[in-house]
């Protein structure tokens, strides 16, 4: 495979056959795509004829001795987040310049992918959780319109930089957004706040919030996050 700066685990087609979409899993800081890919047996049951790629973020964690990160998350304090939400402007704008250095590692990656299935982005979906997700919202807008993944899925997560996205959007795919509410980590309203600035430049954009969920995914989370996925790459040819 070209380009495939990043690595990490994969699941094949639960059919036996070559892949005809794929589902690119995003996971979150101070984990890797070990934590992600057990997702794939779930999500092939509706999906079986989906590859599914989960690669590490490509820097170690700062905080964490196994994990890994996409960006730095020194400057990010959950805490004040709950004390103070009016904090989690200036909190994502500080994490946007950490994703616009990693988003060229990821871009290319997903070139790679589509290289080596031989399929067009448009059988191509982002899944992320928390600072995945933001990823994958950041990577997934920014790519050119025919580019561009089928569909954007984030749990537990966040856009960064929404001010900047006006000027720096260049593709439209519908976006699903789960969030827990009892999330100690990412608050939901940052939920709320992608939606409204998603909704700002014409992006689809569908929010569910998980009661009493924390920072997680849940069962019925995962199940209506796979059948969005699956809605928007079902005419896989």
């Amino acid at each position: 495979m070209t380009a495939a700066t990043l690595s990490g685990p994969s699941h094949a087609p639960a059919n036996g056959a070559p892949a005809r979409r794929v589902v690119v899993f995003l996971h979150g800081y101070g984990a890797d795509g070990n934590d992600l890919i057990g997702l794939a047996p779930f999500f092939g049951q509706a999906m079986p004829d989906a590859a599914f790629h989960s690669p590490h973020a490509p820097e170690p964690c700062e905080m964490a001795p196994m994990g890994r990160q996409w960006f730095s998350l020194r400057a990010y304090d959950p805490d004040m987040l709950r004390r103070d939400p009016s904090t989690l402007g200036p909190a994502l704008e500080q994490m946007f310049l950490g994703a616009e250095k990693a988003a060229p590692t990821l871009d290319a990656y997903l070139d790679g992918l589509l290289e080596h299935y031989g399929l067009t982005p448009d059988k191509l979906v982002l899944a992320g959780f928390s600072q995945g997700t933001m990823m994958a919202l950041h990577v997934g807008l920014r790519r050119a319109t025919d580019r561009a993944p089928a569909a954007i899925l984030g749990y537990s997560g966040a856009l960064l930089g929404p001010d900047r996205l006006g000027d720096e959007i260049k593709a439209q795919p519908p976006v699903m957004l789960i969030h827990g509410t009892a999330d100690e980590v990412v608050p939901p309203q940052a939920m709320d706040a992608a939606q409204e600035a998603l909704r700002v430049v014409g992006v689809p954009v569908e929010t569910h919030r998980r009661p009493n969920l924390p920072h997680g995914i849940d069962e019925d989370g995962a199940a209506m996050g796979r059948a969005f996925l699956d809605s928007h790459t079902k005419a896989a040819g």
